[in-house]
């Protein structure tokens, strides 16, 4: 099968897997809004799984699975599986080591951790004291989901995609019984979603090992380190991944500290605007650059440049088609969006208007953050982890400097802009260095289907536009009525940007057609 097919086959099995799992995490942000609403215990609930949540990026989905599946991929397709499963059984050894070590410092450090990433809680009394509390439960998720992100890349370059995508619906169906069943258990029933995380943490590891026994891959400690120069490598690609692959997680870090000196709700109104901002990013972004990942490591381990650059190539374009329709609709729906899921309960009109204007500020960094995603992982398989840190450390100064500027004038609005515009110049900066490193692959196949998706987005949100306006959607209640409008708008919408798509020509969606028609067929 061409790479190309092999990388849209691999994102469209990875991205159906994972809408599945993100229609469960709107489903537990809706639970979590109308139970909680936007207030202390929220603020205090989010800031402490930030947390574990950046060092899952360090350790887990980020530096390791950076550094570990090129290496495992060159392992498996040039010495042979007895070699990768050796190199696997180490990997897996020396990370439980390290995670004992990381979870217990992290419980025991978790008040000093929670003072610095929350300074701001200290003037509200309780709040600093539990957000430690709920950091401390939910620390071992660190451990489990690393070790998953372990077994997922051993997965994905074995072929299989699905079960790992569709691990995190069960975190998610976990934090929304636990919230519903157990809550009323607690003083601070806020408790009650931090166990849910713990125990969506297990169910996500144990459900890998049914398919790795399909493989017949059979995990076992191994603790001879010494000598493995494989092992080696991935030791030394992660040390400067764990800086510089989540630099937008360490960003969302840095918005929440300086959110935690603002009014109290600031904190969960940016990060109701972040999930809903995280939505396509999570079914589409992370599905293509997990997808294309093992495909590049394999070209660079054959010496393939021009393949690598088609790929590279591909991976833009898909990302550029499927972003700027979102970004435009997540502009255009967010009041609608959340007056149908969130508003009621302790979800109130102030709420909702202050979340929306969070995730419009958001959405124009939803492109930006996917061509920073495909950089940052061609980096990666080319097994150069230092030049995105070196990015990721300006990249954290401009968001630091923006951000302390804007918060003076426009308070948490003026956070999600900085970051939105730091998105922008990691993007820029990464792409720049990437093309002198693989020569030019920024030509005009990447440009011509650009061009003519702007102006298919921008008849999608005329369209959009005048189906919305039909519904007042400040008014409590009406669920039927906005659930049609909405559903009728989302659903014009991408018939006009694909019908567009499809008159002005643009391949990709054409070819995407095609192949929807053979498999119907």
């Amino acid at each position: 099968m061409p790479e190309k097919k092999k990388i849209a086959a691999a994102t469209m099995v990875m991205a159906s897997a994972t809408s599945l799992s993100r229609i469960a995490g709107l489903v537990r942000d809706v639970v979590v809004a109308r139970l909680f609403g936007a207030g202390m215990m929220t603020d205090a609930f989010f800031m402490a799984f930030t947390i574990p949540n950046l060092l899952r990026r360090f350790f887990g989905e980020g530096s390791l699975t950076a550094a570990f599946v090129p290496t495992y991929a060159e392992v498996f397709h040039q010495r042979g599986e007895k070699e990768a499963q050796q190199l696997a059984d180490r990997c897996v050894s020396l990370l439980l080591l390290i995670m004992l070590v990381v979870v217990t410092l992290g419980i025991l450090l978790s008040p000093w951790i929670v003072q610095g990433i929350g300074y701001g809680f200290g003037s509200v009394a309780g709040k600093l004291q539990l957000t430690n509390q709920l950091n401390q439960i939910m620390f071992p998720y660190i451990g489990l989901v690393s070790m998953l992100a372990l077994l997922t890349g051993i997965l994905n370059v074995r072929g299989h995609f699905f079960v790992p995508s569709l691990s995190p619906l069960f975190l998610n169906l976990a934090m929304i019984l636990s919230a519903l069943t157990i809550g009323h258990l607690f003083e601070q029933p806020i408790y009650a979603l931090a166990i849910g995380v713990l125990l969506g943490g297990i169910v996500q590891l144990l459900m890998q090992f049914p398919v790795l026994f399909r493989y017949q891959i059979r995990l076992r400690l191994n603790f001879k380190f010494r000598g493995d120069p494989y092992l080696r490598r991935i030791m030394t690609l992660m040390l400067p991944g764990i800086a510089g692959v989540a630099i937008y997680q360490i960003n969302i870090i840095v918005t929440r500290l300086l959110a935690s000196f603002l009014p109290e709700g600031s904190v969960s109104y940016l990060y109701y605007g972040q999930r809903l901002f995280e939505f396509p990013q999570g079914i589409f972004i992370v599905s293509l650059a997990q997808a294309a990942l093992p495909m590049m490591s394999r070209q660079v381990a054959e010496d393939d440049q021009e393949g690598l650059q088609q790929s590279l190539a591909f991976a833009m374009t898909l990302i550029t088609l499927f972003t700027l329709p979102a970004m435009v609709g997540l502009i255009v729906c967010a009041k609608p969006i959340y007056s149908l899921f969130f508003l009621g309960g302790e979800f109130d009109l102030i709420a909702l208007k202050n979340t929306a204007l969070a995730l419009i500020c958001y959405a124009p960094g939803l492109i930006f953050v996917g061509y920073s995603r495909i950089a940052a992982q061609t980096f990666y398989a080319l097994k150069d982890t230092r030049t995105p840190v070196v990015i990721s450390f300006w990249t954290l100064l401009v968001n630091l400097v923006l951000g302390l500027f804007l918060m003076q004038f426009y308070g948490f609005i003026g956070l999600a802009i900085a970051l939105t515009v730091a998105s922008m110049f990691n993007a820029f900066m990464l792409l720049l260095l990437l093309q002198r490193k693989v020569g030019t692959f920024l030509k005009g196949s990447l440009y011509t289907p650009i061009l003519k998706a702007i102006p298919a987005c921008l008849l999608m949100a005329l369209g959009v536009s005048f189906l919305l306006n039909t519904v007042n959607w400040l008014q409590d209640g009406l669920l039927l009525n906005k659930s049609l409008v909405l559903s009728a708008a989302v659903f014009v919408g991408a018939l006009i940007y694909l019908g567009c798509c499809y008159l002005f020509k643009v391949d990709e969606i054409r070819q995407g057609w095609q192949l929807i028609r053979r498999r119907i067929g």
